[in-house]
C-alpha cells in the first residue's frame, strides 16, 4: 500500500470511532485536508481493494481488513512514539510528526521486536491504547474530565488533543498522566472547573477539561 492510502484508512478509522455509522467523503476530506474530489478517487482505489465498502453518495465503511490494515498503522505509530519518548529522550509534545513518518516502514519483523524491547506497553505517551500485533485493543472506561462532578476525582489517563500546544500547556501546567485530579468547583458561566491536583490548586477551562481523559474515582 502506498503511504497516501494508509493515512486514509487510519483517519477513516478515527472518524468511525468519533462518529459511528457512514462517513461522508465530506468528512474525510475535512479530516485529511483535501479536496471532496480527492477523496472519492481514493475511496474507489481502497473499496477495489477490498478496504472500504463504498456506497455512492452515502459515504463509507472499513471492511475487516480495512480496520485490520489501520490498527496495524496505529500500532506503529504509537509504538515508535513509546520509543521515542522512553529511549530517545523526546519529549511527547513532539514525537507525533516523526511517528507519522515511522508509521509507514512495512517489516513486521521490526516493529515485533520494537514491541519486544518495548516489554509490551499497552499504552502510548498520550495514554493511547497500543493495538496488540492481532489488532487487539485493550479498552478502558473512561470519562472526560469535564464531565466529573465536584467532589469527585480521577486520574488522567490520556489526552483527546494530542497537540504540540496542548501537550506544552500541560507541561507548563505540570499536568501529566498518572496524575490524580480532584474537581472542587464548576462554573455556570463558561463551565469552568477549578481541580486540586496534588497540593496545587488550578482554574482550568472548558476546553482544557474536555481535552483531559480520567478514569473515575469515588470520593
Amino acid at each position: 500500500m502506498t503511504q497516501s492510502e494508509e493515512n486514509y484508512l487510519k483517519a477513516i478509522y478515527h472518524l468511525g470511532r468519533k462518529n459511528p455509522g457512514v462517513i461522508s467523503t465530506n468528512a474525510i476530506a475535512e479530516e485529511m485536508q483535501t479536496k471532496p474530489s480527492s477523496v472519492t478517487d481514493m475511496v474507489k482505489r481502497l473499496s477495489e481493494k477490498g478496504f472500504l465498502k463504498y456506497k455512492k453518495y452515502q459515504g463509507v465503511n472499513l471492511s475487516e481488513s480495512g480496520v485490520r490494515k489501520a490498527l496495524m498503522v496505529i500500532r506503529k505509530h504509537r509504538l515508535w512514539e513509546t520509543f521515542l519518548v522512553e529511549k530517545m529522550n523526546f519529549s511527547w509534545d513532539e514525537v507525533h510528526e516523526i511517528a507519522e513518518q515511522l508509521e509507514h516502514i512495512q517489516s513486521e519483523k521490526l516493529i515485533d521486536e520494537l514491541d519486544r524491547f518495548l516489554a509490551y506497553p499497552k499504552v502510548d505517551p498520550h495514554g493511547d491504547p497500543i493495538p496488540d500485533k492481532n489488532g487487539e485493543v485493550q479498552s478502558r472506561k473512561s470519562k472526560l474530565l469535564s464531565n466529573l462532578e465536584i467532589n469527585t476525582s480521577g486520574v488522567c489517563i490520556g489526552v483527546r488533543d494530542s497537540s504540540a500546544s496542548f501537550l506544552r500547556y500541560l507541561d507548563k501546567n505540570q499536568i501529566a498522566l498518572g496524575d490524580r485530579i480532584q474537581v472542587t468547583e464548576k462554573e455556570d458561566f463558561d463551565d469552568s472547573i477549578r481541580v486540586q491536583i496534588g497540593g496545587r490548586k488550578l482554574q482550568l477551562s472548558h476546553t482544557i477539561a474536555s481535552n483531559l481523559i480520567v478514569t473515575q474515582e469515588s470520593e
